[in-house]
């Protein structure tokens, strides 16, 4: 298992610029990338978005997948998504997926990381915010079985595209989306039914989907890890307000959250998982030394695990 750096937060002295999930402008980019490999990373994670916004096109992203090669960090996994079975939003994503796709076979990826994330039907309702609550707007639980059939066309459509570019396509467990959990994120793979297609097992966003969370983030690890294609990492801390039915979440370096990574790792690597596991970075503070602290802890954690 090697280590991808998911970066959040993007702000590098002297940029001010924060872009979600973006690195550094290109003129930053040799000091930034070389710290971040000899933070342990061996590769980076690219949100599709910002570049396609800018309309890459086939020469800007192999150029940007050869400069992040040169550095050592090769960009592993493109980020792209959105709800491809909305009735109203649904054709305009699944247009986009299929840049998303061009941009990571361009680039050098080798998986596309998707999420199925649905509109708020009430907005600045109950469950809007899909974090801490009791309920969440576009939640699994709410869903009929036509929502995962359609869901697992659009999705296989998808993934038979990358396949045909040589990339494997992991469908994201997040909240607020049809795959919230292992169960439903399971459920699609099996009708999807396309064997470069599985699952990205975030605990994070199992943890702090509800007020409580659905499953054990063991349990769900060890259900997902035989079907993983990607895996994001990352650890919170719960505050939790029971009078106000509401949880709020801090993110904190691994080694310090509310998840067993230990546990976790050890399940991935029992079931064969020979991908990338990504940390998910800071989102505020001093991001790289918060993400190289995470990475020290994840590289510790694989060279001690011991086969069950």
């Amino acid at each position: 298992m090697k280590l991808c750096y998911a970066l959040r937060r993007g702000v590098y002295y002297p940029s001010q610029r924060d872009a979600f999930g973006e690195m550094p402008a290109k003129e930053l980019r040799p000091r930034y990338l070389k710290l971040v490999r000899e933070g342990g990373f061996e590769g980076v994670e690219i949100p599709a978005g910002g570049w396609l916004a800018n309309k890459a096109d086939e020469q800007t992203a192999r150029a940007l997948g050869a400069e992040l090669r040169d550095a050592g960090l090769p960009a592993v996994c493109v980020r792209g998504g959105g709800p491809v079975a909305h009735p109203q939003q649904g054709a305009k994503v699944r247009e986009r997926m299929r840049s998303v796709i061009d941009f990571a076979a361009w680039i050098g990826a080798s998986v596309v990381n998707t999420t199925i994330v649905t509109p708020a039907t009430l907005p600045n309702g109950p469950g809007s915010e899909r974090r801490g609550e009791r309920t969440s707007q576009g939640a699994s639980r709410y869903a009929s079985e036509a929502d995962f059939a359609e869901t697992a066309r659009q999705l296989r459509e998808i993934g038979q595209r990358a396949a045909d570019k040589g990339l494997d396509l992991s469908i994201e467990i997040h909240q607020g989306s049809i795959a919230d959990n292992s169960w439903s994120g399971l459920r699609l793979v099996e009708l999807i039914g396309l064997p470069n297609v599985g699952v990205n097992p975030d605990l994070g966003n199992i943890f702090w989907h509800f007020e409580e969370p659905e499953e054990s983030s063991e349990a769900a690890i060890v259900a997902m890890a035989p079907k993983a294609k990607y895996w994001h990492c990352k650890s919170l801390k719960k505050v939790h307000y029971p009078q106000l039915e509401k949880a709020i979440f801090l993110r904190v370096p691994l080694d310090i959250g509310d998840i067993d990574y230990r546990f976790a790792v050890s399940a991935m690597l029992d079931a064969g998982y020979q991908g990338y596991m990504a940390i998910e970075g800071a989102n505020s503070g001093d991001q790289l030394t918060q993400d190289i602290r995470s990475a020290k802890y994840a590289r510790e954690l694989i060279a001690q695990y011991r086969p069950a």
